[in-house]
């Protein structure tokens, strides 16, 4: 998971002037040199008057509610157990609240995942009060972004458009609609505050809208929608230090949103992201001075990953990233979103300065490479792996990962069942370097060393960069 600037609040990650014309942008073919459109901010006391009413009439009927819920098996408490009889065990239900936009007319929804993560029962309730089942075609934690599909019987269902031809602009009217606490279809109306935040949120793939319509818990999943009525973005989460809204809130951009629901509908399990293959740190005032630079801005390349797609456009150490396909780049979050929006395929302009001038690279759009192959287990036996789940380090496995793929070859900690595993102390994102004196640098190295006939073992781990040995035996 990403971590969060200190000085920001705690993050809560929330279950979150109409066109008289009632046209809409949305689906519209971008024209080069297409002129912007023309935004006025209201005239006088009776333009203040006018209402949002035609908007909420276009967007409100595709929007839904989703409820989620799980059964788990409540721990029984051993102290209450042996004086009190028993009583603690038994099951429990957990339940989640949320709300969604229907994008497609047979009964296909996009929702937040953390609305339906580990559930296993998901109910869609309508505008018009129907409940559906739903079932999962799509989750992607990555972009923190579901899609459902409901049985309508052949009934064609009301359908948001989804917006993604990049027009917003900051001061923007929106709406955020969704089901706050619970209490039904609600609107709130509020402005664009910012555009490309992309180092707030939990989700590891983001570049958020930021804005002051009010998002409270239960409108997660719901659309941030535009003067035309059109899905702009997807309500995810709020900065707060109650739990309640306190006019920073972020939606998921539609951009995002479109490329998860053309996943889902093309048969895919998982969205494939393009991966530009760069390690580097914003510009500074200082690095920008130092560089030649006029301003600061970009992020300053300190490692090529060998192979990557930025290494074969050409791409070099201490060269500055300004724009990938005419979007500012301003940290590393901010480059693999404007590369990752794209299809496997697309060949992409990057801006960059090098040599006290600037310059346009063509990177060619691909998939991180899964090398060295996954290999994925859960080891067993008499070892101090015994219940641990690993897997080899490749750029594919650490974009889903959200680990650094620059930290070399090595086997990394996944999961952590029973045995000695959990005993001895290991954890997920650990990496596995050394047993007994033996390098370590994939799975099936791991596995070799666990199975040597000893009862003495000495350990080498990385964690958080510190390296840390340890004896055990038995």
């Amino acid at each position: 998971m990403k971590t969060i600037r200190a000085l920001l609040p705690v993050v809560v990650l929330l279950a979150a002037c109409s066109n008289p014309t009632g046209q809409s942008n949305a689906q519209s073919v971008a024209v080069p040199d297409m002129p912007q459109p023309t935004r006025r901010a209201p005239a006088d006391a009776a333009s203040m008057k006018l209402s949002f009413s035609p908007v909420v009439k276009k967007a409100a009927p595709a929007v839904v509610n989703v409820a989620s819920r799980r059964v788990v098996q409540r721990r029984v408490d051993p102290f209450w157990d042996f004086f009190m009889g028993g009583g603690q065990g038994g099951s429990q239900v957990q339940g989640s609240l949320g709300s969604g936009a229907i994008v497609r007319a047979d009964g296909v929804i996009i929702t937040n995942h953390h609305n339906i993560d580990g559930m296993s029962d998901i109910t869609v309730q309508l505008a018009d009060l129907r409940e559906f089942p739903a079932t999962v075609l799509l989750d992607d934690p990555r972009a923190d972004l579901a899609v459902l599909k409901i049985d309508t019987k052949g009934e064609k269902l009301p359908v948001m458009a989804i917006d993604d031809q990049d027009q917003m602009e900051v001061g923007d009217l929106v709406l955020a609609l969704g089901n706050p606490f619970g209490v039904g279809q609600t609107v709130t109306n509020g402005i664009v505050s910012a555009l490309a935040r992309t180092d707030v949120g939990a989700a590891n793939f983001g570049s958020y809208i930021q804005t002051d319509a009010a998002i409270n818990p239960g409108n997660s999943g719901g659309p941030l929608v535009d003067m035309d009525g059109d899905l702009v973005g997807i309500n995810t989460f709020i900065i707060s230090r109650s739990g309640s809204s306190s006019g920073v809130g972020f939606a998921i951009p539609a951009a995002v949103v479109r490329q998860v629901v053309s996943a889902a509908l093309g048969g895919g399990h998982s969205v494939v992201r393009p991966w530009l293959g760069v390690k580097g740190r914003p510009v500074t005032g200082d690095i920008a001075k130092t560089l030649g630079m006029s301003a600061p801005r970009g992020v300053l390349v300190a490692q090529v990953y060998p192979g990557s797609s930025a290494d074969r456009a050409g791409l070099k150490k201490a060269d500055v990233i300004l724009s990938i396909d005419g979007r500012p780049v301003n940290d590393e979050g901010g480059g693999a979103f404007a590369i990752g929006t794209h299809k496997v395929g697309d060949r992409v302009p990057m801006q960059i300065h090098r040599n006290d001038r600037e310059q346009t690279l063509t990177v060619r759009a691909e998939a991180a490479p899964e090398v060295p192959a996954r290999d994925e287990r859960t080891l067993s036996g008499a070892n101090p792996f015994n219940g641990a789940t690993v897997v080899n380090l490749s750029p594919a496995v650490a974009q889903d990962l959200d680990v650094d793929p620059f930290a070399g070859r090595g086997v990394l900690v996944t999961k952590i069942g029973g045995g000695y595993a959990a005993n001895i102390g290991l954890q997920p994102g650990d990496f596995i370097r050394e047993v007994n004196g033996r390098a370590v640098n994939t799975v099936a190295d791991l596995n070799a060393a666990a199975k040597l006939p000893t009862r003495n073992w000495v350990v080498t781990i990385e964690r958080n960069g510190q390296r840390i040995t340890a004896r055990f035996s038995g």
